[in-house]
């Protein structure tokens, strides 16, 4: 089922996205505050001995020291930085733009994860599927953003929606794909401002998807 239509499906920049990725940049895309929420509900949410998937990921993937998974896999569109992520076992690089079929097994992974990435796809009712196709039947589906983004790179049903709005549309893919109502975690520090006059911080929110 086709969610989007072709002008909320366009971008700013049209070209191939790997060609904008091809430089690493292992620098954090999101504050200190975004990143100790993430891994205080991949803590809470992720059980431990379980297979996981953080689908374009880089060069960290936030998840907690002190656990232990059976296997973690990651997935990215640079090579280089997906080296330097110290938690994969094995990981691949693919254009989901281009490409939503992930190679790997049906119901084959625990957990699936996603970090300020979802404002990137193109077509994320597909990868939504395949998403659903390799999740076991107790998976759950972690996608986690703020409100930054490289906004010529993201389609304009991101781009010209506000945060709630982005809310709504990531539930009706998931939904319409399959997944039941999705838990939504919101956070905001200090009112979103940080004690620094003028500086603010990153919104967290985090939507928790399962199949059954």
């Amino acid at each position: 089922m086709e969610i989007l239509n072709k002008y909320e499906r366009k971008k700013i920049d049209e070209t191939d996205d790997s060609i904008f990725y091809s430089q690493p940049r292992f620098v954090y895309h999101l504050d200190s505050n975004f990143r100790k929420n993430l891994t205080k509900v991949y803590e809470s949410e992720i059980a431990q001995d379980s297979i996981v998937l953080d689908l374009m990921s880089s060069w960290d993937s936030y998840l907690p020291s002190k656990n232990k998974y059976k296997r973690i896999i990651g997935h990215g569109l640079n090579e280089e930085e997906l080296k330097r992520n110290k938690s994969f076992e094995e990981y691949w690089v693919q254009n989901f733009n281009f490409d939503q079929k992930i190679p790997l097994d049906e119901k084959s992974i625990d957990y699936c994860l996603m970090v300020a990435a979802w404002q990137y796809l193109q077509y994320p009712e597909f990868l939504v599927k395949e998403i659903s196709r390799i999740l076991s039947p107790k998976g759950k589906f972690l996608i986690s953003f703020s409100n930054r983004a490289f906004w010529h790179k993201s389609p304009n049903i991101w781009v010209n929606s506000n945060e709630e709005e982005r809310i709504t549309y990531v539930r009706k893919v998931l939904i319409s794909n399959g997944f039941k109502e999705p838990k939504i975690i919101r956070k905001f520090t200090n009112q979103n401002f940080s004690l620094v006059p003028f500086m603010k911080v990153d919104p967290f929110y985090c939507i928790i998807a399962s199949i059954d």
